[in-house]
C-alpha cells in the first residue's frame, strides 16, 4: 500500500488553532479547473496541516484575483499557469507552486440560435461570445482561435459573464450566442438543453487541436518574495494540494463531490457529478509540471500579446516543482 508523507506530519496533526499558520488564498471561480483546491478544502487538508486558511472566491475570472496577488491583498492565489508568464513580461516575479490541472477544461458552446460553424471558422464573425472576464483564459481562448484563422478581433464581441450557472444563463437568455467556459458550465448547458459543446478542450486531443499542445491551466500561484519569506508556509500548503491531487485519483465523482464544502457545489449534485466526472482528464495526477507543456501557454501568448512577444520568458521562473517534489514522500508498507 502506498500513501504520500506530509511534511512533519506528526508534529503538525498536534498544531493547535492558535500556533496555526495564517495565509490568505484567493481564487477566480469555482470552475472545476479548480477542484482539486476546493477538495483539498473540503478534506480540510490544510488545517491538517497547520494552517489557518482564509478562502475569497471574486466569482469573477482569475484576472481579478491575479490584481489580488500582485496588490498584496492575497498571498496565493487558485488561478491559471499562464498569468505567471504575462507578470514576467511585466517583470513581475509570479511562480506557480503546484500544478492542478494538466489541460484545458475549458470548451466554446453555442446556443439555439448559433449559426457558427467549427468546420467554416469564419462563420465566427459578429458573435457575441461569452467570456469568463476580460484578461481571463477564456479570452486567452477566444483571441488564439481567431488568431489561428486570421479573423480580426473586432469582429466579435467579448463579453464577461463569469463561471456557472451565471454563464448558463447570459446563454440561455440569449445575452451571449456562444459561450466560452469550463465545466460544470459545459455540462449543465448540454444536460438542460441550453446549447451545445462545439469545441471540447477538456481531453489531450482537444486541447491539442486548439492550442497545437497540451495547455497546464489551474495552478497554485505566488509572488516570488512570498516564497522567499515563506518556505514553510508553501510546502503545507503544497502538501496538502499534492495529497488532494492523489485522493482525486483514487475516488469516484460521487465521493468527490461529497467531500467538497456546500457553497463549492453549482447546480443540482447529479448534474454537478457528471461535470465531475467529464473534468476528470484534466486534473494533474501528481502537481508536477512538464517543461515541455509549459511552452503551450507561452506560444498561445505570443501570438496577441504584444509585451509577452517582446519580451524574453525565461519559463523555469514561471513555475517550480521544488516543494511538489518534497511533498511526494513515497513510502510501501
Amino acid at each position: 500500500m502506498r500513501k504520500y508523507l506530509l511534511a512533519a506530519t506528526a508534529a503538525l496533526a498536534l498544531a493547535t488553532a492558535a500556533d496555526a499558520q495564517e495565509v490568505r488564498i484567493s481564487m477566480g471561480s469555482y470552475n472545476l479547473n479548480n477542484l482539486p483546491f476546493m477538495v483539498a478544502e473540503g478534506l480540510d487538508l490544510y488545517a491538517k496541516t497547520g494552517l489557518d486558511v482564509t478562502v475569497e472566491n471574486f466569482a469573477s475570472g482569475g484576472s481579478k484575483t491575479l490584481q489580488a496577488l500582485v496588490a498584496g491583498s492575497t498571498d496565493i492565489a487558485v488561478g491559471f499557469y499562464d498569468h505567471t508568464i504575462q507578470m514576467q513580461s511585466q517583470n513581475k516575479d509570479v511562480v506557480a507552486i503546484v500544478d492542478l490541472a494538466r489541460n484545458s477544461g475549458l470548451v466554446l458552446a453555442g446556443g439555439p440560435e448559433s449559426s457558427f460553424d467549427p468546420a467554416k471558422p469564419e462563420t465566427i464573425k459578429g458573435a457575441k461570445i461569452g467570456i469568463t472576464a476580460p484578461g481571463s483564459s477564456s479570452d486567452f481562448f477566444v483571441r488564439y482561435y481567431l488568431k489561428r484563422h486570421d479573423i480580426p478581433e473586432d469582429s466579435v464581441s467579448l463579453i464577461g459573464v463569469g463561471s456557472g450557472s451565471t454563464a448558463v444563463a447570459a446563454l440561455q437568455q440569449g445575452k451571449v450566442d456562444l459561450l466560452v467556459n469550463y465545466d460544470p458550465a459545459a455540462t449543465f448547458l448540454e444536460e438542460k438543453g441550453v446549447g451545445k459543446v462545439l469545441i471540447d478542450g477538456r481531453g489531450d486531443e482537444g486541447a491539442k487541436a486548439i492550442y497545437g499542445g497540451i495547455y497546464p491551466t489551474s495552478v497554485l500561484y505566488t509572488r516570488a518574495d512570498f516564497i522567499e519569506d515563506n518556505p514553510e508556509t508553501v510546502q503545507k500548503v503544497v502538501d496538502a494540494t499534492v495529497e488532494a491531487l492523489d485522493w482525486i485519483q483514487h475516488h469516484s465523482a460521487k465521493e468527490i463531490v461529497a467531500a467538497l464544502p456546500e457553497d463549492f457545489i453549482s447546480g443540482d449534485k447529479e448534474t454537478y457529478t457528471r461535470a465531475v466526472e467529464n473534468a476528470r482528464p484534466i486534473f494533474s495526477p501528481d502537481g508536477r509540471f512538464d517543461e515541455t507543456d509549459v511552452r503551450t501557454p507561452l506560444a498561445v501568448l505570443k501570438s496577441f500579446n504584444e509585451k509577452v512577444a517582446g519580451a524574453d520568458i525565461d519559463l523555469s521562473k514561471t513555475y517550480t516543482n521544488a516543494f511538489v517534489d518534497k511533498a511526494h514522500v513515497a513510502v510501501n508498507n
